[in-house]
C-alpha cells in the first residue's frame, strides 16, 4: 500500500468512495459542495489517498488544520479494503505529515445511536487510534447524530 498526496485525477476515486458510504453521510457523489471541497484539499495539498500496487484506490482522506486544533474532515475506505490498516495508514500519515505540535486532532463521527456507528465500524476505529469520545455535534445531512471525537498531539 502507498499513501500519497492526492491529484486532480483522483476525484473519480473519491466520488467512488462516496458512493459507498452514502446511505451513512447522506448524498455526495451529486452533491456540488463534495466536488468543491475535494478540489480544494487536492488543491491545497490537504488531501490523501491509499492506493495499492495495481494502484486500485484503497481509501481516502481530506484534512485541514487551525493549529492547535486539526481536523479529520473527511475520511472513507473502500468496502472492500475495510480491516486491513488503510485508514490507520491514512491517519499516520496525515499526522505526520499535517501536524506541527501540541494540540488536538478532532473529527465528527456518528453519535452511538446512529444505525452506521457499528455498521461502520468507526467510532472503534477512532478510539484504537486513541481518539476519545467528546461532545456532540450537529446532526449529518441524512438527519443522523454525530459526536465529536479528539485526540491529543504532543
Amino acid at each position: 500500500m502507498i499513501v500519497r498526496l492526492a491529484r486532480e485525477q483522483d476525484l473519480p476515486h473519491f466520488l467512488d468512495l462516496a458512493a459507498q458510504v452514502e446511505h451513512w453521510f447522506g448524498p455526495m457523489v451529486e452533491d456540488p459542495g463534495f466536488h468543491s471541497a475535494v478540489d480544494t484539499h487536492i488543491r491545497q495539498s490537504a488531501a490523501l489517498v491509499a492506493t495499492s500496487s495495481e494502484s486500485a484506490l484503497l481509501g481516502g482522506l481530506l484534512f485541514g488544520a487551525e493549529p492547535p486544533i486539526y481536523h479529520v474532515h473527511w475520511l472513507v475506505v473502500s468496502e472492500k479494503a475495510r480491516g486491513q490498516g488503510v485508514g490507520r495508514a491514512l491517519m499516520a500519515d496525515a499526522t505526520r505529515r499535517f501536524v506541527l505540535g501540541p494540540g488536538s486532532i478532532e473529527v465528527v463521527t456518528f453519535g452511538a445511536d446512529h444505525p452506521g456507528a457499528a455498521a461502520s465500524g468507526a467510532r472503534t476505529f477512532y478510539e484504537g487510534l486513541g481518539f476519545t469520545p467528546a461532545e456532540a455535534t450537529d446532526p449529518g445531512p441524512e438527519g443522523g447524530s454525530r459526536q465529536i471525537y479528539r485526540r491529543a498531539v504532543t
